[in-house]
């Protein structure tokens, strides 16, 4: 099977090489330099106040923007998809802005934005509403960020899915509810959850975005990045790398999950078919 692809072995060496360089190594690293901290001293790390402090808020606040994103980028996956408009592309081409934009960017604006004396901050701030320098504006930033891994997960799914079948559903009597239900949703599910996943793990490691509308105030608007980052400017670099790898497990746990459901839901697809 591999002789049938041109320069397997080459194309391999080279794309294993460079997993190790970029990928491997680096968290073999982190993963030594944690190590090298002590279980006990890990856990005291791992369990201080403000660092639990800063794990709630940022876990939290990721899936607040997971949820949001979640809804909202299927809606416009659906719009971009299944409806056309005028401005259609344009609205297509703004979707990837927040892969292009520099993330430092995309905060300063937001704070500019949603400060109290900005175009939305202002009015919101007339009826008590805080979004830059809280909490709601971490979710905010985290949400802009990463926006984009939902619509483009599940937008080339829905462009493939053939829409005979929802009319057959709905010749047969479904409401649009149902076939929603029934029909759509099980024939996207593995892309939308990867696209949701993928949107987590961004808003966990979201930092440049985060600083600037944040505040960072520990214990309110305090990140886990950003506490790394405080620790390596204080020359901690054990109680930095506990807390990056301590992250980092979250993260690759919460992925595996993720692909150990995608694995069940295919093998249920084929048993039905």
């Amino acid at each position: 099977m591999f002789s049938v692809i041109p320069g397997f072995r080459l194309s391999l060496g080279i794309t294993l090489t460079y997993l190790g360089l970029i990928v491997l190594l680096p968290i073999a690293a982190l993963i030594l330099q944690a190590a090298d901290v002590g279980f006990w001293r890990y856990i005291a790390i791992i369990t201080s106040p403000r660092t639990l402090a800063s794990f709630q808020i940022t876990i939290g606040a990721a899936a607040a923007a997971t949820v949001f994103n979640a809804v909202y980028g299927l809606a416009l996956a659906w719009v971009l998809v299944r409806y056309d408009f005028p401005g259609r592309r344009l609205l297509d081409t703004l979707v990837d802005v927040p892969f292009a934009l520099p993330t430092a960017v995309a905060g300063l604006a937001l704070t500019a934005l949603f400060a109290k004396n900005g175009w939305f901050g202002a009015p919101l701030a007339e009826y008590g509403i805080q979004i830059a320098y809280a909490p709601a504006g971490i979710v905010c930033a985290m949400a802009f960020t990463s926006i984009p891994f939902v619509v483009r997960t599940v937008q080339p799914v829905l462009e493939d899915l053939d829409a005979d079948v929802e009319e057959a559903a709905t010749t047969l009597g479904a409401s649009q509810f149902r076939v929603v239900w029934t029909v759509i949703l099980p024939a996207i599910f593995p892309a939308f959850l990867a696209g949701a996943s993928l949107a987590f793990a961004r808003s966990l490691g979201e930092f440049g975005a985060v600083v600037f509308i944040a505040g960072n105030q520990p214990f309110r608007t305090e990140i886990v990045a950003l506490l790394t980052y405080i620790r390596l400017e204080e020359y901690d670099y054990p109680a930095a790398a506990a807390i990056a790898a301590t992250m980092l497990g979250l993260a690759f746990v919460m992925l595996l999950v993720v692909n150990l459901i995608q694995a069940w839901h295919q093998r249920r697809a084929i048993r039905e078919e």
